[in-house]
């Protein structure tokens, strides 16, 4: 059990936590959620120790051991793969060199003997004879092969590294495991893994992520960090939406009966107490919705973003029509190459590749950035597209602009009567308001810099949405009201993106770039994922042996 006891944390005037209170309990998985700058992670390095806060104390109960995972990719550098994992168990590992340092010694005494008798006892209780083949088989489950294990983790590529810290932090079956943002950089089928490891995980876990489907497959609790306190609820982050949701429209719903909606809460409680019943965590995420009262339930008192989307026209019958394209990188290797697909009305196609690089390539190519190796692309002359990239910086050079000037400049010509209120309008839905217009874009976070290009980008009018990793930088509420906005958008989309859920409830149609062709599927994300024929092109299309990271 950990207790959070009166946590109070300020940084100059700025109070983060006001007197927070609360219990978090075995057995229980927690996902810590917050708009940016909320403190979710400073709330984790609270309860591990890093910070201390103004007042109050975390109380940890006896003899628990907490891991976490690290977010210095540097710190162990200069030791091997397989010691970085064993290092998680910082007990056993102080207890495995000490006994090598008195084993090492030229004079060995005969205390020493006793004192490395009792060592190797107490490095048997804890596992440590089996500690080695453990951590390898705990790489191996996270796609770290074999061949890296004794490299020094500094000759490891960026995306290997994330891997063996995570596997630093899940070694050795901690009582308390704080995860922040741990599927940054894991590919589909790790982020699978990892989702089952923590669904059977017996001991308290406590989560930042904006991965709504890892969070709602592994959370039987949600952490909601707002307005310097913090509140846990039972259930998923899709629970904890819908309910809150659910809770908003009841509050202003004055005509209806009391008992109406009282029975439409029940309703919904049950509806997903039914539904947790077959998911990963099913036992306890089924008891804790069992166990909830309506009385639990409240209105979120976030602010979500207004993003909405209108064609200036519908797109006619042709759209984008790519044949034969390819590309290599500066490096030699191939991008992708022979990339041959038409896109039809109503087309929402998840663009996705072993290789990032492949897929912001494609994009660059499509929208007049980069030029392709071979073949060719063509737009239909109906077509009006608005594009987010992965690398906005080129839209920020100026950074004395104001963000009104900012969005001025890329009113398109068939706008007209641009004044002030209009602009406001639009950045307005995008959450700057007031003086805030006024800000020089120097001074915006990612996640206002992203925001920014979604105000641009609804100026367009457009009917073709080009997305490459929308879903960066940006918190769970704009995440939520950008995947809706894209489910209810009428024109085509076209989108890469880590986010699962965000893949599942937008595409209807995947492509997928490879060096030696496409796959083209009319199907859903998850469906695309199971199919087996799929899967044997896959491992038949990319160079043997290498490790990109599914995107």
């Amino acid at each position: 059990m950990i207790k959070v006891n009166n946590v109070t944390l300020s940084f100059g005037k700025r109070v983060l936590f006001d007197e927070v209170n609360l219990t978090f309990t075995k057995g229980n998985c927690y996902g810590v959620i917050g708009a940016n700058g909320a403190g979710k992670s400073t709330f984790l390095k609270i309860l591990s120790g890093e910070i201390e806060p103004n007042k109050g104390a975390v109380e940890i109960g006896p003899g628990l051991r907490m891991a976490v995972l690290k977010q210095n990719h540097f710190e162990f550098d200069e030791s091997s793969v397989l010691h970085t994992v064993l290092m998680g168990y910082k007990k056993m590992w102080e207890v495995m060199k000490e006994r090598d340092t008195i084993y090492a010694k030229a004079d060995f005494t005969e205390e020493d003997g006793i004192r490395a008798g009792e060592l190797e006892a107490e490095f048997g209780e804890m596992g440590g004879y089996t500690a080695e083949s453990d951590a390898a088989a705990l790489l191996s489950d996270l796609g770290v092969i074999e061949s890296f294990h004794n490299l020094l983790l500094k000759e490891l590529p960026g995306v290997m590294k994330v891997r063996v810290l995570l596997a630093q932090a899940l070694f050795g079956n901690p009582d308390i495991l704080l995860l922040d943002e741990p599927t940054n950089d894991l590919d589909v089928e790790t982020i699978n893994w990892l989702e089952n490891f923590l669904a059977d995980y017996e001991n308290i876990v406590i989560v930042v992520s904006h991965d709504r489907h890892f969070l709602d497959g592994v959370c039987t609790h949600v952490a909601d960090v707002d307005r310097q306190k913090i509140k846990i609820f039972t259930g998923n982050y899709t629970f904890w939406y819908e309910s809150s949701q659910l809770m908003a429209r009841q509050l202003s719903d004055k005509n209806k009966k009391t008992e109406d909606k009282r029975q439409a809460l029940i309703d919904f409680i049950a509806r997903f107490s039914a539904n947790a019943s077959k998911s990963k965590q099913a036992t306890s995420r089924k008891k804790a919705l069992e166990k909830l009262t309506i009385e639990e339930i409240e209105p979120s008192n976030r602010r979500y973003p207004g993003i909405i989307f209108k064609q200036q026209r519908e797109v006619g019958n042709q759209i984008l029509n790519v044949e034969k394209l390819s590309k290599s990188a500066e490096d030699g290797r191939v991008l992708f190459s022979d990339i041959n697909f038409t896109v039809n009305k109503g087309d929402k196609i998840a663009l996705v590749s072993k290789d990032h690089l492949a897929l912001l390539s494609f994009f660059e190519i499509i929208t007049g950035g980069m030029r392709a190796d071979g073949g060719k692309y063509e737009w239909g002359s109906t077509i009006t597209t608005a594009y987010l990239p992965n690398d906005n910086s080129q839209y920020f050079l100026d950074k004395n602009i104001t963000l009104m000037d900012w969005l001025r400049q890329f009113v398109p010509p068939h706008v007209t009567d641009v004044d002030e209120p209009f602009l406001r309008g639009f950045l307005g839905k995008m959450l700057f308001s007031g003086d805030e217009v006024m800000k020089k874009v120097g001074v915006l976070s990612g996640g206002e810099k992203v925001r920014c290009m979604l105000s641009r980008m609804m100026l367009q009018d457009p009917n073709v949405v080009l997305l490459d990793e929308p879903t960066n930088h940006l918190d769970l509420e704009s995440i939520q009201a950008f995947n809706e906005s894209m489910s209810n958008f009428k024109g085509i989309v076209l989108i890469s993106s880590h986010d699962h859920t965000f893949l599942q409830t937008v595409a209807n149609r995947v492509v997928e770039l490879t060096p030696t062709g496409s796959i083209d599927r009319v199907t859903s994300f998850d469906e695309y994922l199971e199919d087996a024929r799929v899967k044997q092109l896959r491992e038949e299309m990319y160079p043997a042996n290498s490790n990109f990271v599914i995107a």
